[in-house]
């Protein structure tokens, strides 16, 4: 039964990632045949991370209200069907439309499963849990370039991760009394867990510095994602193919690394695992960094932050409930995603305006900035934990 129930949860973590990777790689083909300008991707995306932010700020009450594997099962069904939405959008203003639910839906399915998984597993699951999202949003390009290649358009690629999704959302309708069984839908003595309101969360010692731990996290990841391949084509003079392939190996780097984690996180401990992450990040960076002719050190450079960031948001998540008890963990968390997706919408586009109206080759020291920021809040917690 908990074998079970911790593979529903795998699953589920892929059909997110398939979900949340997909926009991206259809976007240039929706672009020509919905003939807008091509910066209304930030249009969709913002409205899709700002449901997302919304439905983790709620997340807490719905799981106490209704239990994980409700709220789980609703919102992998609800994405799906947006999914399929998504699939007959013939223009723009229908998909501004869906991204909401489709937003609503990851952010609540995304905090739901963080919050559940740092209270009944391990370390090491918690990083495969992540490594298994990373597998959905490496999985998910390749569907659309299927679809894409064999005329299908890209219709056919969200019709493919519909059947995905749709799929897990009735494994996770069956399986609904292998959760009653194992005292999910209602939990141990929910009747005595109060819900906190954020002014509440923010007073408890050592959230804020965790939250802008995360929020730092978040910004780091997402800049690297987003503007690797311009510094390395704008500022090192790196061929677009080549800077392509290797900000890809940063996105695989996190996947692998997250799965090499899990067989060490259970002896190191959630604090070394982040510490450790940190570090092996920052000699990514000044990797990145160094002004040195040759391109191959920066080049690996990115491999070796995504390697670094692997552990990180997993183990962060994991200890929560260690560091500020698991009465508070299920309002904290819920907090905490809201945290980092508000890191992810904010300061890459942050990045933007610094590169067009300062330079591109600040990306390094904008990197280095979060991962000390980062750091240091993540030190503090640690003390306030330890005392």
């Amino acid at each position: 039964m908990y074998r079970l129930i911790l593979l529903l949860i795998y699953l589920v973590f892929i059909g997110l990632g398939s979900a949340d990777a997909l926009f991206g790689s259809a976007w240039p083909t929706i672009q020509v045949q919905t003939n807008v300008p091509l910066s209304y991707a930030g249009i969709v995306t913002m409205l899709i991370f700002g449901s997302i932010i919304s439905a983790t700020l709620l997340s807490a009450r719905l799981v106490k209200r209704f239990g994980p594997g409700p709220v789980i099962t609703i919102a992998v069904f609800t994405s799906a069907m947006a999914l399929l939405g998504f699939s007959f959008a013939t223009s723009f203003w229908m998909l501004v439309l869906l991204a909401i639910p489709l937003g609503l839906a990851g952010g609540s399915m995304d905090a739901a499963i963080n919050n559940y998984a740092a209270q009944h597993y391990t370390s090491k699951h918690m990083s495969w849990l992540h490594c298994f999202w990373g597998v959905g949003a490496v999985i998910s390009p390749l569907i659309m370039r299927y679809a894409l290649s064999e005329g299908g358009g890209w219709n056919s690629g969200y019709r493919i991760v519909f059947v995905i999704q749709i799929s897990i959302a009735t494994l996770l309708l069956l399986s609904q009394p292998l959760w009653r069984k194992q005292g999910v839908i209602v939990e141990e003595n929910h009747e005595q867990t109060h819900i906190l309101r954020l002014p509440e969360i923010l007073r408890i010692k050592g959230v804020k510095n965790l939250l802008l731990a995360f929020f730092a996290y978040c910004a780091l990841e997402g800049t690297a994602i987003l503007w690797a391949s311009t510094f390395l084509v704008q500022h090192r003079d790196v061929p677009a193919e080549v800077a392509a392939g290797y900000a890809a190996l940063f996105f695989i780097g996190i996947t692998a690394g997250r799965f090499i984690s899990g067989f060490v996180a259970d002896k190191l401990g959630d604090w070394r695992m982040i510490r450790l992450g940190i570090a092996i990040s920052l000699v990514g960076i000044i990797a990145v960094w160094l002004p040195i002719s040759s391109n191959w050190l920066a080049l690996n450079g990115l491999i070796v932050i995504g390697l670094g960031c692997a552990p990180i948001f997993p183990a962060i998540i994991h200890s929560t409930p260690k560091t500020f008890g698991k009465e508070n963990a299920k309002s904290i968390i819920g907090v905490q995603m809201a945290s980092a997706y508000s890191g992810v919408i904010l300061m890459p586009p942050l990045f933007g305006l610094i590169a067009t109206h300062i330079n591109v080759g600040l990306f390094p020291i904008y990197l280095l900035i979060m991962a000390v920021l980062m750091l240091v809040m993540v030190e503090r917690v640690n003390r306030i934990a330890r005392s």
